[in-house]
């Protein structure tokens, strides 16, 4: 049977967890073929042999790239093309946790960091697969993943929000300048999603969080893995701009998921979190919480 996605090929960043690798494997599920950039090169070599195992190894292709980096992005764009021959659409999933702790306890390098990463990372990601699907000819659709967090307060740090409501802004500027090149760029907002980047190999820690949100089934890759493929389908033809919302009805209640002051873990330690880069972050005792 035809794969709605047959003949197409799309880009995922951070591909090799979580949320990218479910779109991953849900796009070669589709019939696409896809390549899957990841800095840490190890869980990308754990997608490719999941799509070993299903039979579909051959669709796709890794590269360790890092996102904060103008030429890797070129560099994956420049791959897709080379091992596929086009590009028709990009998912610019790669993230971490980033900064945390209070205001006052966040080192510039771990801000720099978090932006490097959460929006320089998207930017130039826009940049370099535009620049590709132009090359194509065919048009496209470009999908970054935002967040809840970046919608309002209550949902993450101070630097992981800002970094995200940028993702946001971002998406809806540049969605107005690719409609000339017939490129659709549109973010999903995920709530609480059960991956390595949230639960740490500890996801029992994690599951009691569920009761914050009014949908009792806990969220998955897979889920925001669906919206992705939707905004990339002729289904989604007329839809660019747009900033679609997959948390469990978080932010139709208002979100306040870690509580405040003393309360909210998120302020009692400081550092930050490299998510599943491979690279270590760092925790300390925060010095201006009292």
């Amino acid at each position: 049977m035809a794969g709605r996605f047959d003949g197409k090929v799309i880009l995922i960043t951070g591909g090799g967890s979580g949320i990218g690798r479910a779109t991953a494997l849900r796009f070669l599920d589709e019939g696409a073929r896809v390549l899957v950039a990841d800095y840490n090169a190890d869980g990308a070599a754990e997608t490719q042999a999941l799509a070993g195992k299903a039979g579909k190894g051959d669709r796709l292709a890794t590269c360790r790239a890092d996102v904060a980096a103008d030429a890797d992005n070129a560099a994956m764009a420049a791959a897709a093309l080379e091992r596929f021959g086009r590009l028709d659409f990009a998912f610019l999933n790669a993230g971490v946790g980033g900064a945390f702790g209070p205001l006052a306890d966040t080192a510039v390098e771990e801000w720099d960091y978090t932006f490097a990463v959460l929006v320089r990372g998207v930017y130039l990601g826009l940049k370099h697969c535009s620049l590709a699907m132009r090359k194509s000819g065919h048009g496209g659709a470009i999908v970054a993943t935002a967040s809840v967090a970046g919608l309002g307060g209550g949902a993450g740090s101070h630097a992981y929000s800002a970094a995200k409501a940028a993702v946001v802004n971002l998406t809806k500027n540049v969605a107005v300048e690719f409609a000339d090149y017939g490129i659709r760029v549109n973010a999903v907002a995920p709530g609480l999603i059960m991956t390595p980047l949230l639960h740490r190999g500890r996801p029992e820690k994690v599951a009691p969080m569920v009761q914050h949100q009014p949908w009792a089934e806990t969220g998955a890759p897979e889920h925001i893995a669906g919206v992705v493929a939707f905004l990339c389908s002729e289904d989604a033809r007329f839809v660019t701009g747009e900033t679609i919302v997959a948390d469990g009805g978080l932010i139709a209640q208002g979100v306040n998921m870690w509580g405040r002051g003393e309360a909210n873990p998120m302020l009692r330690r400081a550092g930050v979190d490299r998510g599943s880069t491979g690279v270590a972050g760092a925790v300390r005792n925060p010095k201006t919480l009292t």
